[in-house]
């Protein structure tokens, strides 16, 4: 089976009309990890594109939570507390209710491939480095875990009680998935990346091949700024998208 894998779309329609399009005739079904909204000023617009996906895997991210009133702002800053209070508002009905009823990670796909947002031991949690990179890679009896939530690709590879943190190139990555060993991926964020590239980051899993491809698509970035100012957002969220970060 192929997978086409998007994580982190924070109602980015452009980059994700983008991610799309570029990955058109490489997969069979889709894998959302979280955080449909948020941030960009087209949460309808990517809410309805993503739910009229065939054979999509969608999970829940923080934001999803937040602005659909299931979860507290408490732990967002200031910007993304203005950011996802606009969203709240601008939600229809019929969308809040969807981004409410959406399921929690992890979620088993297949044998070999589990998805998460933040990561498999607790969805808000950020992995990053150090002693939660390893936490997650015990929780998880899969060979990969696919997980989002920090918008910046990431390969971990666990063999036996060793670690290593395999960085992908700039313009994508390509792993193959060997047997015996755990992996831990991160294939960063379409709507709003922060790893220094502006470009919409995806991935494509073909889990017969056991292999996972990272990739980058650029998009209409003027036009997704220009949204976010015309909706009266803060300037700072049209600004980072330029810069990825």
């Amino acid at each position: 089976m192929r997978y086409l894998v998007l994580s982190d779309l924070h109602a980015n329609l452009e980059a994700l009309e983008a991610s799309l399009d570029a990955a058109a005739g490489t997969y069979d079904r889709i894998l959302v990890l979280g955080d449909l909204v948020g941030y960009g000023a087209d949460p309808n617009a990517v809410i309805d594109r993503v739910r009229a996906l065939p054979d999509a895997v969608i999970i829940r991210g923080n934001h999803d939570k937040v602005g659909a009133g299931i979860a507290d702002m408490e732990a967002f800053n200031h910007i993304a507390q203005q950011a996802i209070v606009w969203t709240a508002v601008t939600l229809t009905p019929s969308n809040r209710e969807w981004l409410a009823a959406l399921q929690a990670g992890p979620v088993d796909v297949e044998r070999l491939v589990q998805i998460c947002h933040g990561a498999p031991f607790d969805e808000d949690v950020y992995l990053i480095d150090g002693q939660e990179i390893r936490q997650a890679l015990e929780s998880t009896s899969h060979a990969l875990c696919l997980f989002g939530h920090t918008h910046v690709p990431g390969v971990f590879r666990r063999d036996g009680d060793e670690i290593f943190r395999m960085g992908p190139q700039r313009d994508g990555f390509f792993l193959e998935i060997e047997e015996g060993s755990g992996y831990l991926v991160n294939v960063g964020a379409v709507g709003q990346p922060r790893d220094g590239d502006w470009r919409a980051a995806f991935g494509v899993l073909d889990t017969e091949r056991r292999q996972l491809t990272g990739r980058r698509v650029a998009y209409d970035v003027k036009g997704a700024q220009a949204k976010i100012v015309a909706a009266g957002l803060p300037e700072v969220l049209a600004q980072r998208l330029a810069i990825g970060r």
